[in-house]
């Protein structure tokens, strides 16, 4: 299997940057309550800090040039266009990997990655923990561009990827993902395609199932992971409104770079009232903020969602029988391995006690480490 690849090259046009430039300097702020802080959203304070960086100090054409210094492409699989980074290692024996981002993330997430896992000599690792590593924007989301038709569900972009990677020359791979990426990744590890080896994933989706007894065993943090997983939807308002009604979100955040901005900002920040204020570094999360805008992709990722509800995609109650690697960071939603197990075969279960939901631009050394980690038991298989 071959595919048409072509290279790719970031290269927003200067008046799309002074139309954003324009926008930002008309913003019309809401009207909260004074001294509210995180209690309704996202900060208003934050956010006219951001919004004042975003206009007068982020340097969108460095984290351009940053990004190109990646090598990238865009394909074609299943009528949409999937573009990708395709870093090859320079050791021979290197694993190939596949690593999915999730929302409000882009591929770019991964930046920090890319270098310690395909050149883990040049960064005091172990040559034979090499990958070549492709790192694919999801159809819907980013410079992959808006999905064009429906049914773009994290089962079918399962499917896509194992043709992406089969049809860049690639018999034997492994797959990693958070977030939406979680969910992805375990629909590869359901569909169990030949060349995949094993997955790893940051999320695990489980949850009791009622029978009596069930979470006798479980400790008192288990529990409270619990009921944290359990109460997730009542506490962020976006998979909600993703699942029921993204295109009237859409349109406010097609028009609006600074909705764009909050929309993001407030799951990425931590939901402040639920959980400390994630300190990032905002040139990276302004580098996430500006791909959606630059794209406008606010709508078409927010599909996603609805997709995956309408199709049952990314259930709980499918068997995934690929080896599983588990990765739990603060703050995120940690599953119990024993009720997790009975619907994966988790071989690897990790927890740290730093990082947090965006793990991958968090604590990048330790999300690689993990990696290296989980797939030295299967280089074998190459």
């Amino acid at each position: 299997m071959s595919l048409k690849v072509k290279p790719f090259k970031i290269d927003i046009p200067h008046d799309q940057l002074l139309d954003l430039e324009q926008r930002l300097a008309r913003m019309r702020w809401p009207a909260t309550v004074p001294g509210s802080r995180w209690s309704y959203g996202l900060d208003l304070n934050v956010a006219k800090q951001m919004v004042a960086y975003w206009k007068d100090g982020f340097d969108w054409r460095r984290q351009e040039a940053k990004l190109n210094a990646f090598p990238q492409f865009t394909t074609t699989i299943d009528g949409q266009t999937i573009h990708f980074i395709h870093a090859r290692s320079p050791e021979p024996t290197a694993q190939p990997l596949i690593l999915t981002h999730g929302w409000p993330s882009t591929f770019a997430d991964f930046a920090e990655m890319i270098g310690p896992l395909t050149d883990p000599r040049r960064y005091g690792g172990d040559p034979a923990d090499a990958f070549d590593v492709v790192v694919p924007s999801i159809p819907g989301f980013g410079f992959s561009g808006p999905t064009q038709e429906p049914g773009w569900d994290s089962a079918k972009i399962a499917r896509a990827w194992d043709t992406l990677m089969r049809g860049l020359g690639y018999d034997r791979y492994g797959a990693h993902g958070g977030d939406a990426g979680s969910f992805i990744t375990r629909e590869m590890g359901i569909a169990k395609p030949d060349g995949l080896l094993a997955i790893h994933v940051l999320e695990i989706f489980a949850f009791p199932t009622g029978v009596p007894g069930e979470l006798d065993e479980l400790t008192a943090a288990e529990r409270e992971q619990m009921e944290f997983m359990a109460g997730f939807n009542e506490r962020s308002c976006h998979q909600a409104v993703h699942q029921k009604r993204p295109l009237t979100l859409g349109y406010g955040l097609a028009d609006s770079p600074v909705g764009q901005l909050a929309w993001i900002c407030d799951p990425m920040m931590g939901l402040g009232r639920y959980a400390p204020p994630e300190s990032h570094n905002w040139d990276t999360v302004l580098t996430n903020v500006s791909i959606y805008w630059f794209t406008n992709t606010a709508e078409s990722s927010a599909r996603w969602y609805l997709e995956d509800a309408q199709s049952g995609a990314g259930g709980a109650e499918k068997m995934n029988s690929t080896p599983t690697g588990v990765a739990l960071f603060p703050y995120n939603l940690l599953s119990i391995r024993k009720i997790a197990e009975r619907g994966n075969n988790i071989v690897h279960w990790s927890s740290f006690d730093r990082g947090g939901h965006f793990a991958a631009i968090d604590v990048p050394e330790l999300l690689v480490g993990d990696l290296r980690k989980f797939f030295r038991e299967f280089r074998q298989g190459l």
